[in-house]
């Protein structure tokens, strides 16, 4: 395959952090990309370049163009951190040599070429090479939300006990983590905003799904936590919402964040808690955890593979914006629920 020396791009307007935290949804793709040309990159020793199929939006993107991820923007250069697509061009390292010509979903990570472009840079060790039976759609989500779900679950697991708490409740990734607690006889308690989020997620796995907008939200919250005695809450909002959830919950518990949705000020409620009861605070990043044990990393790989093939998990697909079309179209896309949005060059 031919590979051109210049492709398209959205490239990022800011540098660095944010000076003033700007809140969790995207009004506005202009203020923070433009479309552009830049040059293809090349791959490291141990890189690969990937000529892009699908790019998958995550509400970490979303922090990240503005500012208030725990990564620095680079001016000029693509955003995006998932896709999917084929290699066209690897380093001379063993691994990255393995993974030349096959189709593989990828993590952007460090490498600065992200994905929401016609070509993407990839570290090899942060690619999986994909089996035939995984569409495009589900390999582009491959990493940050199926991975996430198998370690947090993991987490669970280990805990044992049989019920825990998820905030985003309707979110794709939450969705992943119900399928699995479903399947092995688990308790999800996930929390939403909207009541028509409520039977979706009882199809999707949830035993308890809880308005927290709804008027008796307090007294149901209580009443689910002393039935059901959850020890791990799996926390992507924080803020006054989370904090509630956190003084409801029994003595040990862990309140596991991976996520800030809501900009609003987090307060330890009773911090006696933290002393008397045993609670834990404590935060998850799905990149150490990639750093961590190859062989559990190898087996999470393998078993979110084996959920999409056999239908167990499914990418649920609110839009496909082309690359040209993104800047104008992504954030519309983006306030509707329920699904996933993704960028095809």
């Amino acid at each position: 395959m031919a590979i051109p020396s210049e492709m398209k791009a959205l490239l990022l307007k800011g540098d660095g952090y944010a000076a003033v935290p700007s809140g969790t949804v995207l009004e506005a793709m202009e203020p923070y990309v433009d479309y552009g040309t830049i040059a293809v990159p090349s791959p490291g020793p141990k890189q690969l370049l990937i000529k892009v199929s699908l790019a998958s939006i995550n509400p970490s993107d979303v922090m990240f163009l503005k500012g208030m991820y725990g990564q620095p923007r680079l001016k000029g250069q693509p955003a995006g951190f998932e896709g999917v697509g084929t290699v066209v061009a690897a380093g001379a390292d063993p691994l990255a040599q393995s993974l030349a010509g096959k189709r593989v979903a990828f993590a952007t990570g460090l490498s600065n070429w992200g994905s929401w472009a016609d070509y993407a840079v990839a570290d090899a060790a942060a690619c999986i090479p994909l089996i035939d039976t995984v569409r495009d759609a589900d390999g582009a989500a491959m990493i940050v939300n199926p991975l996430t779900a198998i370690a947090m679950f993991g987490i669970v697991r280990e805990e044992g006990e049989k019920a825990f708490v998820l905030t985003a409740g309707a979110s794709q990734l939450s969705k992943l983590i119900m399928g699995v607690a479903r399947d092995e006889g688990f308790r999800p308690i996930a929390i939403v905003r909207r009541d028509d989020q409520i039977p979706l997620l009882k199809d999707a796995g949830a035993t308890h799904v809880l308005n927290a907008e709804a008027a008796d939200f307090q007294t149901a919250l209580r009443e689910v936590m002393k039935a059901e005695q959850p020890r791990v809450f799996l926390d992507a909002v924080t803020g006054p919402l989370a904090s509630a959830i956190f003084d409801a919950m029994p003595k040990r518990s862990r309140w596991i964040i991976y996520g800030r949705l809501d900009p609003d000020a987090t307060v330890i409620r009773e911090p006696g808690h933290l002393i008397f009861q045993h609670k834990r605070i404590e935060g998850f990043w799905l990149t150490e955890w990639m750093r961590g044990s190859a062989e559990r990393r190898v087996a999470a790989v393998v078993e979110a593979q084996k959920r999409f093939s056999d239908g167990r998990w499914k990418t649920a697909v609110t839009a496909v914006v082309p690359l040209a079309e993104a800047v104008a179209r992504v954030p519309g896309e983006l306030a509707k629920p329920n699904g996933k949005v993704f960028i095809a060059p």
